[in-house]
């Protein structure tokens, strides 16, 4: 069983503690797998393999903006989390899931990010948006071939239906070798093409078989914050989100619920929503938090209680 918080709009500094919390009283078995939903305010990453030139906005303009900056353990390079932007943190013990063939009953890490791949690819087929794998990269990239199908077949469809009517009417486990894999940004030309764009970063840390970061999905994100930056040190193909594939906002609980319902698919695993960090573990973590129950009544109230 996965136990779901959905929290609210957490800053980067707050996000850290508690994770590192959660992971130690995983490692220690006093919780159960977790998986934390929230929002970020403006803040820009780099992981372990991150360069400073992919920040390419000066601190004055950052500080303008109201962005913070930060370093952290995870894999990957730079990136930007904030408001719009739905970013989810599993922290799992790996021995917990057996791989697809049973050979394995702790899955690996390059499985594990192929499996949050796959609760993207899914997640964004709920709201019809095609997504694709590239090799030699991480993330979830939009199918430019898949919607150019789309749209062809149902303009031919509607030409087919216009010309049969008449005129008038027509840590432990040394996961190093795998992460660098993951880590390495590199692809040819041929397998990314100028309109296919990055809809959602991954970038994770596992210690002693339990994870921690993940993933963040572009939902109704402002894009202009990763002008500030070298998304993922790939200079040549855009970022894009929900919104702008839709050309209309979207509900963030709507995507959270099918975040979570394909989390439980892909995983295996039963999700339990859970209201409270005291709900899951019988106390408080010693970490401030506001829990609305509902991303949206979060933007609406600034006067939430705190754990």
């Amino acid at each position: 069983m996965i136990s779901l918080i959905q929290l609210g709009t957490v800053d980067y500094a707050t996000g850290l503690r508690l994770q590192q919390q959660l992971v130690d009283l995983r490692k220690e078995e006093k919780i159960g797998d977790v998986l934390l939903l929230l929002e970020h305010s403006p803040v820009i990453t780099l992981g372990r393999n991150a360069k400073a030139a992919n920040v390419i906005a000066s601190p004055e303009l950052l500080a303008q903006r109201g962005v913070e900056l930060f370093e952290c353990d995870r894999g990957g390079d730079v990136t930007f989390h904030g408001p719009g932007q739905i970013v989810v943190y599993p922290i799992f013990d790996l021995r917990g899931f057996a791989t697809p063939d049973g050979k394995r009953k702790t899955l690996g890490v390059i499985e594990f990010v192929r499996r949050l791949e796959e609760v993207l690819i899914r997640t964004c087929a709920d709201f019809t948006i095609p997504t694709k794998r590239v090799p030699g990269l991480t993330g979830v990239w939009t199918d430019a071939e898949a919607t150019s199908a789309h749209v062809g077949t149902a303009a031919s469809a509607v030409q087919r239906s216009e010309a049969s009517q008449p005129a008038r009417d027509r840590e432990g486990h040394d996961f190093s070798r795998a992460e660098k894999g993951l880590d390495k940004e590199s692809a040819s030309a041929a397998e990314l093409r100028p309109s296919d764009a990055k809809l959602a970063a991954i970038g994770i840390h596992i210690s002693r078989f339990v994870t921690s970061h993940g993933f963040a999905l572009n939902v109704n994100t402002d894009l202009s914050f990763f002008n500030l930056i070298i998304p993922c040190g790939i200079t040549s193909k855009p970022v894009t989100s929900m919104r702008q594939e839709l050309g209309k906002p979207l509900d963030l609980n709507a995507v959270a619920e099918s975040i979570s319902r394909n989390f439980g698919t892909v995983f295996s695993s039963q999700m339990l929503w859970v209201d409270t960090l005291d709900a899951l573990m019988g106390r408080t973590v010693g970490v401030p938090m506001l829990v609305p129950r509902e991303f949206r009544q979060l933007h609406k109230d600034e006067d939430g209680s705190w754990a």
